[in-house]
């Protein structure tokens, strides 16, 4: 049988765990906590969700980055206010982190540029797509993809760089032996947690 892991009974080392995942997942593609579901709320009140791409999570500073298209569903539902949450599980390590927060739109700060200019190049010609992400077409070919640019220009009127300041996380493991689940919340720039119910 395998040993538990160190955080099992420890708050602030299963807090840190799930901050060290997601920090890996932004930079590690294969990783389950690289692509997160994302969950809006749009204009009438119904929730959507898609996949996003992890760029980046500062457990210091309890932020997470993903990047999107301006003209996007989820960016008018972010500009509009919508609450967030993300969620990711980690079958191999029986992990599942939920993180609720605010999100807010770069476009045109040092946010976006340090993004857009570190996104590879591949990545930046999707958001010169021709029309804007969820246009009906006439089929599903109808619409135009750029070729990669060397000059970094097409497509950077549409992108943004998203930052979530999360709120509350709630964490939870699975063993045999006991699942282990805590919630924590933002108190000002520290954390209150406590274990719940799995």
């Amino acid at each position: 049988m395998d040993p538990l892991p160190p955080f099992y009974d420890d708050l602030a080392a299963f807090r840190a765990e799930a901050w060290r995942r997601l920090a890996e997942g932004a930079v590690t593609g294969r990783s389950p906590f690289h692509l997160p579901a994302l969950a809006t709320v749009d204009e009438a009140g119904r929730p959507r969700l898609r996949t996003v791409v992890l760029r980046d999570a500062d457990g210091e500073t309890g932020t997470l980055r993903f990047h999107c298209d301006a003209r996007s569903d989820k960016a008018r539902a972010i500009a509009a206010g919508s609450g967030v949450a993300l969620h990711v599980y980690d079958a191999g390590a029986k992990l599942q982190v939920r993180i609720e927060g605010t999100a807010r739109l770069h476009r045109d700060d040092a946010v976006a540029q340090a993004a857009w200019a570190g996104a590879r190049a591949m990545s930046r010609v999707c958001y010169g797509i021709d029309p804007a992400p969820g246009t009906p077409l006439t089929e599903g070919g109808a619409y135009a993809l750029p070729d990669e640019d060397p000059q970094e220009r097409i497509g950077r009127e549409n992108f943004c760089a998203v930052v979530v300041r999360a709120e509350r996380l709630d964490l939870l493991y699975l063993d045999r032996r006991g699942h282990r689940r805590a919630v924590f919340s933002r108190e000002g720039e520290g954390w209150r947690g406590a274990w719940v119910a799995p």
